[in-house]
């Protein structure tokens, strides 16, 4: 009897694929009688927008729709099921009214039905949430007293999910309870029978919510699509948008990344906070001693200083702190960025665009033309981005740039490897930065540790071995303090990250062995001699200061080295 149900069941949907074929063929049959193309729905995509610029009573009864709208030739995407129709030739007068030229097609009543599904989405709330969402300020400090925690957060979204919650209330407890806990991203991961919610704080994901019904997601997800502009019937292709979260003071931009997984579309929020980037030089953990390096390397009208280290590792921030810190009106900063990861009030910041042409090289070519006293590359990919970048230094500018390389010796091989001339390094470089992020302790829970008698010997080594620059009076009484959890970091010890730092200062000598094409190994060899301390040194140090621990500088740098 079950055999029977499958057979009978695997008929009809047999049976049903051959009307939706037969019917697509009739279709394709009335457009070319027509003189109107074709139209395949399910691989076109949708928009609210031009959907929205007819009713939908209006729409069903003309038994048409409008699909999108290419702005710069004022034109819209119409199908229809019969472009020769009175109901259809009257429900595009007002369009043409409106000095629309219209492309129109032909397609099947099936289409048309999945067309007017998402007429769901427009509302006179949709013409105004596309691009931006706004909190009210009361709204969101009720939710932030209630989101203190990642538990408060799965609290009150458990219960808002069980009841009659719209769509927006939970996409504000996941933004507002995201925001209170300082995430850096919100992930939406499709398993099979619900959808998992973590939020990335400090650079590791948290388990928020595991219990997120696929049904509400799917009205989440679609929201998040149309306020980034996303494509709200593309569910097999990676799609990328923004929006942005207004408050009374502020605006946080979320980057949104969408892509297909094995149950379902994953959903990637990066929240770009500017409070995160309005950091001074004094901010950013430096030591004393590499304070006043950088600035004096600040203090040059030209020049070159490069930041080097993996992805996530502050780069950025610390970049945006330097032009903060030169910004002046007498000053005129450019940026060449991909992407900009935040509006800097005062700077003019340029974005890459592949599409139109505008790449590094040729933007950087532009800037130059404008006079500018500094210059931000966001990153030196290729040969002609670095040596644009490099004759700027060399000819009256103060240049900020990064490139991929573990430590800061690094980043001059890698100069070479792009085919860089060496007798041109040597002279633009002032000083390369190598940088990590590692975990804050909590400054309410962490706990003093004693000090077995191998370590303290260790220790005691190693700041009898550091660099006469460094002021040892500091970590002569070393303080070693381990994480142990409480509400105000979520149970982990850890709140919030710092940087630590290798700081490199090109010199004459240092020039002549660039010139030489001297290997990394050599160089870092040579830079160790002229006193450098390495990212692992810096972070012993910040360990031994109560600040982070040795877990936290191993997992960043490697296995820890004393001598």
């Amino acid at each position: 009897m079950s055999m029977d149900l499958k057979n009978q069941s695997a008929a009809q949907g047999k049976l049903k694929q051959m009307e939706r074929e037969a019917e697509e063929r009739d279709a394709q049959r009335r457009a070319k009688k027509s003189g109107h193309p074709y139209l395949d729905v399910k691989k076109t995509p949708i928009s609210i927008e031009a959907l929205a610029l007819v009713p939908e009573e209006e729409a069903k009864n003309a038994k048409m729709a409008v699909l999108a709208i290419r702005h710069q030739k004022q034109e819209a995407v119409v199908v229809a099921f019969d472009p020769q129709s009175k109901t259809f030739l009257k429900a595009i007068e007002k369009l043409q009214a409106k000095n629309y030229k219209l492309d129109i097609r032909v397609a099947s009543l099936s289409s048309l039905s999945h067309i007017w599904g998402f007429y769901k989405f427009v509302s006179k709330e949709a013409e105004h949430i596309t691009g931006s969402i706004e909190i009210a300020q009361k709204k969101l400090l009720e939710l932030q007293k209630k989101l203190t925690s990642l538990e408060d957060v799965k609290n009150v979204l458990k219960e808002a999910s069980a009841g009659a919650a719209f769509t927006s209330d939970l996409l504000e407890i996941i933004l507002a309870g995201a925001l209170a806990n300082r995430a850096s991203d919100i992930h939406l991961e499709p398993e099979e029978e619900f959808i998992k919610l973590r939020f990335r704080i400090d650079g590791l994901l948290h388990d928020v919510f595991s219990e997120l019904k696929k049904n509400i997601y799917l009205y989440i997800l679609s929201r998040v699509k149309l306020l980034s502009e996303l494509k709200l019937n593309v569910h097999d292709e990676a799609q990328d948008g923004r929006f942005a979260i207004k408050f009374p003071q502020k605006e946080i931009e979320v980057r949104v990344a969408v892509a297909p997984a094995e149950f379902g579309e994953v959903a990637v929020m990066r929240l770009l906070d500017p409070d995160v980037i309005s950091l001074s030089l004094s901010d950013l953990g430096l030591r004393e001693d590499d304070s006043v390096i950088v600035e004096n390397e600040l203090k040059k009208p030209n020049g070159m200083i490069l930041n080097t280290g993996p992805t996530g590792s502050g780069k950025t921030t610390t970049l945006y702190a330097f032009l903060k810190h030169k910004q002046t009106p007498e000053v005129k900063i450019i940026t060449i960025e991909d992407p900009i990861e935040y509006q800097l009030p005062g700077i003019e910041q340029t974005q890459v665009d592949e599409e139109s042409g505008y790449t590094f090289q040729n933007g950087l070519r532009s800037l130059m033309r404008q006079d500018p006293d500094i210059i931000l590359v966001g990153e030196i990919r290729d040969k002609e981005t670095a040596e644009i970048s490099i004759q700027a230094a060399l000819t009256g500018h103060l240049v900020f740039s990064t490139v991929h390389a573990n430590e800061a010796a690094g980043a001059i091989p890698r100069l070479l490897d792009l085919g860089v001339r060496s007798s041109s390094i040597g002279p633009a470089l002032n000083l390369i930065i190598a940088q990590r992020l590692v975990r804050r302790l909590c400054g309410k829970c962490k706990t003093e540790s004693k000090l077995s008698d191998d370590l303290a010997r260790k220790i005691k080594k190693f700041v009898d071995n550091l660099p006469s620059r460094v002021s040892r009076d500091k970590f002569k009484k070393p303080s070693i303090y381990e994480p142990r959890g409480c509400s105000e970091c979520n149970g982990v010890g850890f709140k919030g990250r710092v940087g630590i730092y290798e700081l490199l200062l090109i010199g004459p000598e240092m020039e002549e062995l660039i010139d030489k094409e001297t290997n990394e190994a050599s160089l870092q060899e040579y830079a160790l001699k002229r006193e450098m301390v390495t990212v692992q040194a810096d972070g012993i140090l910040k360990a031994i200061n109560g600040i982070t621990t040795f877990e936290e500088i191993e997992s960043a740098t490697g296995p820890l080295i004393w001598e």
